[in-house]
């Protein structure tokens, strides 16, 4: 039987209330899990070329990278699976327990990786542990990020914008914190020390922010949304969302490619191809990168602020057209090391902000509370896969096979024009009990 939304009380735009105490309290504390899982991904990629020599000695050093690369895809490829089987749960048992369950796993993984010996001491027994360690906390982070956005909306439904640029600015935070891990470790140590320790340091660094998570999330309350729908709770979430709306799940995925790809190029590719590729010194390239993170965030809560107000399909597709135009220059002057590095990023962030502030309000206005966590989950995992877990492999195989060092500009830019196209041919979701905002009808 389909499932008919359940509709909550609320305020008209004109009068759209702020965030309270207690909401701030609960998003903030929702928003720790996606700052950890950025930090284990940002810091993969910022030492991608010490995990190569350590886990997948070749003499070929591009064979190293694409090997360590794949790992990084292994992990992403398992997080639908996580995905629904979380996702699922908190659709049934609630927001709360999947929070606590999955930081507790994702944690641990992570302390392991930093302890894990290398090949010259275990042999193949090396990366096969670590490519289990990376699916550990794909299948746990394929529920976290889905998980935050659904309890965030859900605690603070009239401001469903502001509230997922909050969460996404979490992320930020969890991406700056690495930037500066990678920035003291680069400057602290040699390049010898760096590659035989310094990273490690990196990722211990990692599992304690995660165990402070988890003391955190203990006081975690119930998402009020839940609370209030659990007599009209889905048996079979998954079921329901595959078989309701699979429209939306589709329109969802297209609708954040974007965001998805990148994501995936500027935090799993950028970092070892400004080092490696176009030989930028690593202290540069992570100034650079925590510029972008500073302009980043602000931007962005003025997206999320303003998708409260504005449609916010609108901003996302100026940003999709921004960085279609933009990005080969972008590339063409890393390239050339015409323009300085820090402006190159900071321009980048103004261009990326307008998306990187929506795309979570937006996806979550496309499915009911009560397949909102599995919905969501089924749509991110699927466009995070897809656009963002293979983009540092289709950038380094740009890479080869053209000869071009612009060429992954190319990958950006198709991922902006899916983001477009999807979202003139499929247009706009309507979100049950949020306020006008432009989010009424086809767009």
């Amino acid at each position: 039987m389909e499932t008919k939304p359940l509709r909550i009380g609320a305020a008209g735009a004109a009068g759209m209330p702020g965030l309270n105490r207690a909401q701030w309290k609960m998003i903030l504390i929702a928003s720790l899990g996606g700052s950890l899982e950025f930090y284990d991904f940002v810091i993969y990629g910022f030492f991608a070329h010490y995990i190569a020599a350590r886990f997948f000695p070749s003499t070929n050093s591009l064979v190293s990278m694409l090997l360590t690369f794949s790992v990084l895809a292994i992990g992403y490829i398992i997080r639908p699976l996580g995905g629904i089987v979380l996702s699922s749960l908190g659709d049934r048992i609630g927001r709360r327990p999947v929070f606590l369950a999955s930081i507790v796993i994702v944690t641990s993984a992570t302390i392991c990786i930093g302890f894990l010996p290398d090949y010259a001491t275990w042999g193949m027994a090396a990366p096969v542990a670590l490519i289990a360690l990376r699916v550990l906390q794909g299948f746990c982070v394929g529920g976290e990020m889905p998980g935050a956005i659904t309890y965030a909306v859900e605690a603070a439904p009239h401001r469903a914008g502001l509230a997922a640029g909050v969460i996404i600015c979490a992320v930020n935070t969890g991406v700056m914190l690495a930037t500066l891990v990678n920035l003291v470790v680069q400057s602290t140590f040699s390049p010898a020390e760096a590659a035989a320790y310094g990273w490690r340091i990196a990722f211990l660094v990692g599992g304690l922010c995660g165990i402070a998570s988890y003391l955190l999330r203990r006081n975690l309350e119930e998402s009020p949304e839940f609370l209030q729908m659990r007599g009209a709770v889905v048996r079979q979430p998954f079921r329901e969302t595959l078989r309701h709306h699979r429209g939306a799940v589709v329109a969802g995925a297209l609708s954040i490619a974007v965001m998805a790809g990148f994501n995936g190029v500027l935090y799993g590719h950028m970092p070892a191809y400004l080092v490696q590729r176009l030989h930028y010194v690593p202290r540069e390239a992570a100034i650079a990168q925590n510029a972008y993170l500073l302009v980043s965030s602000v931007g962005l809560l003025a997206a999320g602020w303003a998708g409260d107000f504005v449609p916010r399909r609108y901003l996302l597709r100026f940003s999709c057209v921004l960085l279609a135009a933009l990005a080969y220059p972008f590339y063409a002057a890393l390239v050339e090391h015409s323009v300085n590095l820090t402006v190159l990023f900071v321009l980048a962030a103004l261009a990326f902000s307008l998306a990187s502030g929506t795309w979570a309000s937006v996806l979550a206005d496309f499915f009911p509370v009560q397949v909102r966590f599995s919905g969501i989950s089924l749509a991110y995992n699927v466009s995070v896969v897809v656009f963002s877990g293979f983009a540092p492999l289709v950038c380094a195989a740009l890479d080869r096979e053209t000869g071009s060092l612009e060429s992954p500009a190319w990958y950006v830019v198709g991922c902006a024009l899916v983001t477009l196209v999807a979202g003139l041919r499929l247009g706009a979701p309507a979100r049950v009990g949020q306020p006008e905002s432009g989010l009424t009808g086809p767009g």
